[in-house]
């Protein structure tokens, strides 16, 4: 039996950066991969030459040669929902599972111990996940304290978007689409041209359940998305006995918009 390969799955997150620094010279031999959708926002690019520059090592990028588009076609249009998530079976599960082959793996996942979350379970018998923040007993105050003693700290994006992903990830909660139009208006333009609306043909295909990005997008909405947002920030931040980091109250106020679990390939 040939030793298992060490491989590290990083969404450009911050659980997922911690968990390479805490395993970098446990396991020197450990290969780190990024599934990458080509639809990633520009920062978590650039965190991810930051982690590459502090790991010294090259992060293997892997990719569906086909890419989002032809997917969504095949999918007659449909998109990617928490109840058929097939852009991460199709751009970032299938990828990984090519890259190894059947090569014997132990799979490293930036899951803490605090969270109430399931990891990647293969039906491919040669993949074993593995949780070191679990078996350590890492919790988010852990996860922090690694990216502050290290120098990375969090990727740019969390002063917005609490989740790492595609911009135009459906997991995304109003306040972070706002931010994304007014982050990145050409790719929230470029989201809202996914979107199908016809009423009188039935078709109704877009990321959020409830209402378009072009209504979401009107100056009143987006004034009462923010403002709404401030309120909910400021209760939360109220409710605290000790001062947080703004991504640990952004992530309390958002959760209770939304409390769907993401998949942990987009977002560690």
């Amino acid at each position: 039996m040939p030793s298992p390969r060490h491989i590290l799955m990083l969404s450009g997150g911050k659980d997922s950066t911690a968990l390479a620094i805490h395993m970098r010279d446990r396991i020197p031999e450990m290969e780190y991969v990024f599934c990458d959708t080509d639809k990633e926002l520009p920062e978590t690019y650039e965190y991810l030459s930051k982690i590459e520059y502090f790991l010294g090592k090259k992060i293997t990028r892997l990719r569906d040669d086909r890419g989002f588009d032809h997917w969504l076609k095949i999918k007659g249009g449909y998109l990617p929902s928490s109840r058929m998530r097939w852009c991460t079976y199709y751009l970032k599960m299938k990828p990984f599972e090519k890259y190894v082959g059947d090569d014997p793996v132990r799979m490293y996942v930036g899951i803490r111990a605090d969270e109430n979350r399931t990891a990647y379970v293969s039906t491919r018998t040669n993949i074993v996940t593995v949780l070191p923040f679990v078996e350590d007993e890492i919790t988010a105050d852990g996860v922090r304290k690694i990216l502050e003693e290290s120098g990375l700290g969090y990727p740019s994006y969390y002063s917005w978007r609490t989740r790492s992903g595609c911009y135009f990830c459906f997991f995304q909660r109003r306040a972070e689409w706002v931010g994304l139009l007014e982050k990145h208006p050409d790719l929230f333009e470029k989201a809202k041209a996914y979107e199908k609306v016809d009423p009188d043909e039935g078709v109704n295909f877009t990321w959020s359940q409830r209402e378009s990005l072009e209504e979401l997008s009107q100056p009143e909405r987006v004034a009462e998305i923010k403002r709404k947002h401030v309120e909910a920030m400021r209760k939360e931040a109220a409710k605290k006995r000790v001062s947080l980091p703004l991504i640990e109250v952004l992530e309390d106020v958002l959760e209770e918009e939304n409390d769907d679990p993401p998949c942990f390939m987009c977002h560690t």
